[in-house]
This record gives structure tokens, sequence and C-alpha cells, in this order.
């Protein structure tokens, strides 16, 4: 069966191409992709190449497919999983496999499965790590965001505190204490706030800091303090960029030593010694945002790890049960990974856009792998509506949602958008 799929065979060499899968076989199965949101992962192998702990050697004879948030449907099953899954059943994949101590994940380390393609060969490895996970609901691109998400809730969890003159680790982040998500009002930090108000466990207070005010007020718009106060979370939005002592500033906000909780969200020495310096008693700073500089080093006050019991955790990725917790959450309706995404745009631009991510405006890309369309803000939409009808019903649909991409606006381009060309 011919797919078309982007490629990686070196440190930026990404190569959009139509080839030959080979034939499927019985612990196999053959899907079809629909949509795949860009990761800022998938930058760092591109530009990383086989220096990538998940990338194999031998990509320049070998290349493998790039993409791993992605949602599609299963078009033929090998025997050994006939009573499992079905042709026609929708599915999502937790690429974090974990296979045997290994690596290696779709989207950058197989040759035949990767979110950037119209269809895959889904290998055996995938079901028996139950990472083939069934997805039910009417829109495809909520399947590829919950790939995202699952990284957000594994990261509350990973969180921890600990009660003093104990050993007792309490996992996640503490109910009812006082919270801070540094450079929070990108699409990964809009997806932390979304949790922190609506998840199982709250904060009483939220800070969201940034230097942009652009960023801040669209998460204001999206994430009201009204909206997180029904839910019991103080919620207050912060451009530190403004402030002459911001490290004074957010301590005098958390009422007391420190925030019990504190999410970097992006790889910056100033961000990361900031949160350190911002920490209170017990407090745990998340380094969510992983940086593509293998020497990324920060300064770290020891002084208050020892004794003021300050933690530090890191977690890349999430894995199986955080991806079902994020999708039984979208399915409940109570959060919303929508507000991640700000471009859309078809196969043909999931190279220039992979290699250019961190010079892009915006949040989440999301791609429809299966129609050829230059990426686009939604921002962009009614501009573009002036002279082309198929975008001039997508501003209007999207208009109707706050600007924000839904079930409607996704049937309309499906149906409406061009073709890849194969």
């Amino acid at each position: 069966m011919k797919t078309t799929a982007v490629r990686m065979y070196g440190k930026k060499d990404l190569r959009l191409e139509n080839f030959e899968l080979p034939m499927m076989k019985d612990n196999e199965i053959l899907a079809h992709i629909v949509s795949d949101s860009i990761c800022m992962s998938s930058y760092k192998a591109a530009i990383q190449g086989s220096d990538h702990k998940r990338v194999p050697s031998d990509i320049a004879t070998n290349p493998v497919m790039i993409g791993h948030e992605f949602c599609g449907e299963i078009v033929s099953v090998g025997s050994k999983w006939a009573e499992r899954y079905k042709v026609g059943d929708r599915f999502t994949i937790q690429p974090a496999l974990n296979y045997k101590g290994s690596l290696n994940a779709p989207g950058y380390s197989y040759r035949w499965i990767g979110g950037a393609a119209t269809d895959i060969l889904i290998p055996s490895e995938v079901m028996e790590m139950d990472c083939l996970l069934p997805y039910d609901q009417e829109a495809y691109y909520c399947g590829s965001l919950s790939e995202p998400m699952s990284c957000i809730v594994g990261s509350f969890r990973a969180s921890y505190h600990v009660p003093q003159g104990s050993y007792e680790h309490r996992m996640g982040i503490r109910p009812g204490g006082t919270m801070a998500i540094l450079a929070g009002a990108g699409p990964m930090g809009l997806g932390t706030i979304d949790l922190a108000v609506h998840g199982d466990h709250r904060p009483r207070k939220l800070v969201v800091t940034d230097i942009d005010d652009a960023r801040l007020s669209r998460a204001e718009l999206l994430f009201s303090p009204d909206e997180a106060a029904r839910f019991g979370v103080e919620l207050l939005y912060l451009n530190t960029l403004k402030l002459s002592h911001p490290v004074t500033h957010l301590k005098a906000l958390a009422e007391g030593e420190g925030f019990d909780d504190v999410f970097v969200m992006a790889p910056v020495v100033s961000v990361v010694e900031q949160a350190d310096q911002i920490l209170g008693k017990d407090g745990c700073m998340n380094f969510f945002a992983g940086p593509s500089d293998t020497e990324f080093t920060a300064k770290v006050n020891f002084y208050n790890i020892h004794y003021s019991f300050h933690h530090i955790v890191g977690t890349s990725g999430g894995n199986t049960e955080d991806m079902k917790i994020s999708l039984n959450l979208m399915r409940a309706g109570r959060i919303n990974p929508s507000v991640m995404i700000t471009h859309i745009g078809g196969l043909n631009a999931v190279r220039g856009t992979t290699l250019n991510l961190p010079k892009m405006a915006g949040g989440k890309k999301l791609i429809y792998t299966n129609v050829e369309l230059p990426l686009t803000a939604i921002d962009d939409f009614a501009e573009k509506g002036k002279s082309d009808s198929f975008w001039a019903k997508l501003a209007e649909i999207v208009g109707r949602n706050k600007g924000i991409w839904n079930a409607d606006a996704e049937a309309h381009l499906l149906a409406a958008a061009p073709p890849i060309h194969r």
C-alpha cells in the first residue's frame, strides 16, 4: 500500500515522500492517519538527528517517520489482534512505549509508523504495551491533543510533597495549595492552566506568568479569573517583565514562604532560577519544558533543598495511564485542549513548520495529513476568506466559537480542503 509521509534522513533533513509500505504481518495493524499536532519534541529530534536518544543511528539509509501526536482509523488488523481491534475503529497512540526498557517511540524511531503520514503500519509492540488506545469522540484532533495533555497529566502526578518528619511521598500537586506556572501562556501552559482549574486536584491560588502581554491576554480570555473562581481557584496573570523585583512580588502573592508547586514551562536559565527562588517549604519545582541543549544548567539553592525540603522533578512525556486520564477528562467535557491550537495546515506544511517551530508565534500547529494547505493562523482565516470561500467558511465557524478550533471546523476542512498530492 502506498503512503505519503514526512521522513527524517539526518539533522534538519526532513523529506515529504510517497512510497510503498511493506505487506502487513499477522502481528501488525494497518491504519489511516487523519490528524497530527506538531510538538517541540519533533523539532528537537529533527535538529539532533541520530544524536537524539530516541532516533536510530542509521536514518540516512533507513529513514524514520516523524510525528507522534496522531489520531486515525484502523484499516486492517492482523490475526494476532483480530479479537481486540476492529476495522473502522478510531484510535490514538501513546508513543512512550517503554517496550523492554527501550526508548523507541513512534515518530522518532520507526520506519513505518509516525503521525506525519497518510497511512502507517503499527508494530506489535504498540499493542503489546497497550499503547493503541480506542478513541470515540467526534473530532480527530482531540485524539491528537490527548498526547500533549497526557504529558501535563503526568507532570501533575509526578510532583510530590513530603510531610515534615516523615518519608511519605504524597504524589501530585498539593490540593488547596499555591501554584505558579512560569512562562505559562504558551500552548502547554494553557493546558496546564486548564488542568489546574478543572482537574481533580486544584490549588487554591494559581499565578500564571509570562513576558508577553498578547499571550497573557489570550490566556485570560480563555481561562478567566471568574471561571477559575467557580472551581475554588484564585487565578492571577502577571507579566514579570514589567516588575522590578519579580521574585519578591511572586513570593508575596504566595502568602507565605513561597509556592507549594512551581511549573517551569520554558527551558530558560532565568526562569528556572526564579522558580527555585519562589519555592516554599516542602515546595516542588516541576521542570516541564525539556531543553535541546544537552549542557543546560542553572543555579539551584542547595541550602533550601536541605533545610526547606525543596524538591525538583521532571517528566518527559506521559504514560498510558496519563493518556487514559486525559481522554476521560476530555470525554467528560472537563478540559478543552482545543485552546492550544492556533494554526492549521496540511501534510505539505510539516517540514517547514517542524524545522522552524521555535521561531513561530502562537500555540499548537495542527496538521491534517490527507490535505494540502499552507500553515495558517486561525486569526488569519477571515483575511484569507475575503478571496477564498473555503477560508471564509472556516472563519465563520471558528468565529462562532470564540476563535477556537472545533469539530465543525474540522468537518468542513476534511470535506472541502484539497487532497495531498501523492
